[in-house]
């Protein structure tokens, strides 16, 4: 399976003023509000159908994502399209009570299950809940250690903005952690990733009662930029050091940029 960068965040040059939502063209304006309510309507179901689609896998691949991090006791760490929090309950020891966690997200609906999930879980003091827009990240100049967005980055409608704002609020030598569904290096992986993907949609009316938002996960999936195309973008925005890790053969990668030292 082959993918290549398609055009988005307004580099048409037909139209600056549309975007992609899946495979239709939008109106910039109304991604926003339709990726939201995808995330409204599968919130509740959003961990089941996490496990279900990727065969469990998630749990290792977020794990390695984790051990990326380079988090110690006292760090701070934005959680960015945290969503249910999965990403800060792994942050949170890391980075211990004198650490800081912050799950940011867009989406009401997803910040109140990571809240509740929180809440479960004994409620970690050092972790705090932000409703924010990755594009205009509401925090000072060199704030983070280490910026994580993981399956966020492909619903952003300005991926451009978002990763100059990650740069912006990164402290010098930190790093973000980009972790994303890719391309398959194995054109037979990636025919049978596929077909498997093409399952999401019924499988998401049986879960959630919603084949539409797992029917846009797939097109997301396949209009999202390809490894290299994300690194360059990544570089673009003015991160250093820039790198990816394909995992399982590039079904998903993790992308690491670094804020260059003073």
């Amino acid at each position: 399976m082959t993918q290549t960068r398609q055009p988005e965040n307004g580099d048409s040059a037909n139209d600056q003023d549309s975007t992609h939502f899946g495979y239709q063209q939008v109106p910039r304006a109304e991604k926003a509000q339709r990726v939201g309510q995808v995330f409204h309507s599968v919130a509740n179901r959003y961990d089941a159908m996490n496990d279900l689609i990727s065969l469990g896998t998630h749990r290792i691949i977020k794990r390695f994502t984790v051990e990326l991090s380079g988090l110690r006791p006292g760090h701070s760490v934005l959680d960015l399209a945290g969503g249910t929090g999965d990403f800060s309950l792994r942050f949170a020891p890391l980075v211990g009570e004198q650490g800081q966690v912050v799950l940011g997200d867009i989406n009401a609906s997803m910040l109140r299950v990571g809240r509740d999930r929180l809440i479960d879980r004994g409620a970690p003091a050092n972790i705090s809940i932000a409703q924010i827009n990755a594009e205009q990240l509401p925090f000072a100049d060199d704030s983070f250690h280490c910026i994580c967005i993981a399956y966020g980055l492909r619903n952003v409608t300005d991926k451009d903005a978002a990763l100059r704002s990650m740069l912006r609020t990164l402290k010098p030598g930190g790093r973000a952690l980009v972790l994303e569904f890719s391309t398959p290096r194995n054109p037979l992986l990636g025919r049978a990733y596929n077909a498997w993907s093409k399952v999401w949609p019924a499988a998401g009316k049986l879960v959630t009662g919603d084949a539409d938002s797992y029917r846009y996960l797939v097109e997301s999936i396949r209009m999202h930029p390809n490894q290299d195309s994300l690194k360059d973008m990544m570089e673009t925005a003015g991160f250093v050091d820039c790198r990816y890790h394909n995992i399982m053969d590039g079904i998903c990668a993790v992308h690491i940029g670094y804020k260059a030292q003073d």
